[in-house]
């Protein structure tokens, strides 16, 4: 049976509101202009939240618009740039569903379209509210005949399109949770990438707090193996906020503790430590599951680098204590959890690695002992995988293996992979 995928578009596709940003060019030079703006978000946020009904909601706002086809021009080239992340890494999956992929917003085509085709979307596929014009080009209105300029329009327009199979909606609004009222989709999917709405989340069948994780509950190809809002990220002590910014950005999931709690040690996956805090060696070696530690100082004496290391766990710190440091070392850590890079690591060897399009990338941490890039090699051989490109690094301790191969492969590697002699970590990248 066919699965079909209807995806909203502001705060869902894109990060923002696109009337909220289409007001802001129309009114840059206007007196009152931070007053209508508010006005805007307000009467967006009550429709979204189900206070105030859709039609109500569109009229208003589009009164306050006093926009043109010229300001239009440059919505849309403030929206290419403010595609939500985790739908503009996962194109592959656009290209490769076009057919069952829906665009259905209460939105307008003449900033959607130019938008969304780039992502192998087809035309016939978008469905929105279109303006209307006086012969200067000016806005003066929506087309009201259309069933998407009214209260509950995406579901009267689903009635109207009778799609056969599985539907699945994705979306942030009340409009999106409708459809599942309605009866008419089989799962709605709350996606809290750029607002979370509790109203909505209340009722939603999963919440989706990026695109990574719908497509992998649903065992759909992605682009990372996996969600980084999984992930979770600890952070102890007196970080500074643009340091726990720069992490949330990247969509890890985020604890910010004044003090260790050892109730996280056996689920964090990242941890990021303010200068003087410790760690001591009996949670170090029960964080099975963590990945990388950032220390916002000289680490040496506050944590064990030979267990850190011995586990697979990559430390970044900062021996000179140089306080700029405090946005560097959260981006080595996304670094290496995006890329697998371990550039200036304290206790790895030190790599900067390509970007890779068409293939996975594996990374497989052992023991730096003779004799075990010829297994790894020779399971890649076994099993007849394109090697699009491998890097290794070693230091005393460790060797640090990357291969990157080709997309078809048999499932088993990974599992012969952890199995060679003197593994310490190995996981899939993407």
């Amino acid at each position: 049976m066919k699965t079909f995928y209807i995806i909203d578009f502001d705060s869902t596709f894109t990060q923002v509101e696109a009337l909220d940003e289409l007001v802001r060019i129309s009114l840059s030079h206007h007196p009152d202009r931070e007053e209508i703006y508010k006005k805007i978000a307000d009467l967006t946020n009550a429709a979204m939240e189900g206070r105030l009904s859709f039609r109500e909601s569109l009229t208003a706002r589009v009164q306050l618009l006093h926009a043109n086809e010229e300001h239009l021009k440059k919505l849309v080239s403030v929206l290419k740039k403010k595609v939500s992340a985790s739908f503009s890494r996962n194109r592959a999956f656009f290209r490769k569903h076009a057919d069952e992929i829906l665009i259905v917003s209460g939105g307008f085509k003449e900033f959607i379209t130019p938008v969304v085709l780039p992502f192998h979307i087809k035309k016939e596929n978008i469905y929105a509210n279109t303006f209307t014009y006086d012969e200067k080009g000016n806005i003066t209105g929506y087309d009201q005949d259309n069933p998407l300029s009214q209260e509950g329009g995406k579901v009267i327009l689903l009635k109207q399109l009778q799609l056969e199979g599985n539907i699945f909606g994705i979306g942030d609004g009340h409009s999106d949770l409708q459809l599942k009222e309605s009866g008419l989709i089989q799962k709605f999917y709350a996606f809290t990438e750029n607002i979370s709405r509790q109203s909505i989340l209340e009722k939603a069948d999963h919440i989706t707090p990026s695109f990574d994780e719908f497509l992998y509950v649903n065992k759909l190809p992605q682009a990372i193996s996996y969600p980084k809002n999984r992930i979770l990220c600890l952070i102890v002590g007196a970080v500074p906020e643009e340091a726990i910014l720069a992490l949330k950005k990247d969509g890890f999931s985020i604890r910010h503790k004044e003090t260790f709690e050892e109730k996280y040690i056996g689920d964090v996956g990242m941890l990021l430590l303010a200068d003087g805090e410790k760690v001591s060696d009996a949670n170090l070696l029960e964080a099975v599951k963590l990945k990388t530690i950032g220390y916002l100082g000289n680490s040496r004496h506050k944590l064990s680098h030979d267990i850190a290391t011995e586990m697979g766990i990559v430390i970044f710190d900062d021996h000179k204590m140089n306080p700029r440091n405090a946005k560097f070392i959260p981006k080595r850590m996304s670094d290496f959890i995006n890329k697998g890079d371990t550039y200036l690591s304290s206790n790895f060897p030190s790599l900067q690695l390509p970007k890779v399009g068409n293939a996975h990338r594996l990374i497989h941490i052992h023991k730096n002992l003779p004799g075990i890039m010829a297994q790894i090699n020779q399971v890649y051989a076994n099993h007849n995988i394109n090697i699009s490109s491998q890097f290794l690094m070693t230091n005393a301790q460790i060797g640090y293996a990357i291969t990157d191969v080709s997309i078809r492969y048999d499932k088993h590697v990974l599992t012969e992979l952890k199995e060679i002699e003197h593994t310490i970590k190995f996981r899939i990248l993407y």
